[in-house]
């Protein structure tokens, strides 16, 4: 959704943008393909987006090698303390998925790795083979919504005090005798998305992000998001509608909502069927904007 997120940020030419997750650059490009005088900072903590990046060769251009959780710290550092427009396209990037050895996919022989960023120190092999029972009990019930969750985590226990659990190939072959008949790719995808999410505190660095982005813009900038599952959709939409994450809306003594942001759109934008057809990934895409009250 390319257009629509593009449309969502209301360009001003001369203004400052940031793209949270740069990723393979395509929002990056079509961002300074509407600027004349503006900046854009691009941030990922992915080594591979880093090594992307150099393939942008603009002066409005500043590649930030660091998580998003890290907004304001690292604008600072620059000297920005306002910016016009933030753009997060959150959740995994294609070529992620895409790199074998990173094993974040369940179509390749690989370590059971999943960090976006390769410095820090856990894995999801470490998560699967340390964790206690009752933790990864709640990890695949809160981030992958596995209905059989008690039963994999004894499973998973039970298998790693014979030998560990290392590799994509170890992990499915656990996962194989729980999956419901034809149901198989879509319960790998869950278990897979949990134990990504915890080892990367996606989280709490989305929830920590959020609330610096509203810090960060300048009055009537816009925040656009795309997510891709209920657990980001959630904090994004409670965020940008009660400006908290759970509990009441406050108001002001004239019963006003206080919250620093707006949406924009009381829906999020979904994919044509169209770009469902070029691109499947899209199909579960939710664009939700916001405006700096």
């Amino acid at each position: 959704m390319l257009q629509e997120c593009m449309q969502g940020l209301a360009i001003n030419p001369n203004g400052v943008y940031v793209d949270l997750t740069f990723g393979g650059g395509g929002h990056s490009k079509a961002i300074l393909a509407q600027l004349t005088n503006g900046k854009l900072f691009g941030f990922d903590q992915d080594d591979d987006a880093k090594q992307q990046a150099t393939f942008i060769e603009d002066a409005r251009f500043t590649f930030v090698h660091a998580n998003f959780r890290y907004l304001k710290k690292y604008l600072r550092l620059y000297g920005i303390t306002q910016v016009d427009g933030i753009l997060a396209d959150l959740g995994i990037s294609s070529h992620q998925i895409d790199e074998p050895q990173r094993g974040f996919s369940t179509r390749f022989a690989a370590d059971l790795d999943m960090r976006m960023d390769r410095s820090t120190n856990i894995t999801a092999a470490d998560v699967v083979n340390t964790y206690p029972e009752k933790d990864l009990i709640d990890l695949l019930s809160r981030y992958g919504e596995i209905k059989n969750a008690r039963t994999l985590a004894a499973a998973i226990v039970a298998e790693r005090i014979i030998k560990p659990i290392t590799t994509v190939e170890d992990l499915t072959a656990i996962l194989q005798r729980y999956a419901k008949p034809g149901k198989q790719f879509k319960y790998f995808a869950q278990v897979f998305q949990a134990l990504r999410i915890v080892v990367n505190d996606e989280m709490a660095a989305l929830q920590d992000m959020l609330v610096q982005a509203s810090q960060v813009l300048a009055k009537g900038g816009r925040l656009v998001v795309m997510s891709y599952h209920s657990l980001e959709d959630r904090p994004v939409k409670n965020y940008m509608a009660k400006g908290k994450f759970r509990g009441e809306v406050e108001k002001d003594f004239y019963g006003n909502l206080i919250r620093p942001l707006k949406p924009v759109n009381r829906k999020p934008i979904t994919a044509s069927e169209q770009e469902i057809k070029e691109n499947n990934r899209a199909r579960s895409a939710k664009l939700r904007i916001a405006e700096k009250n």
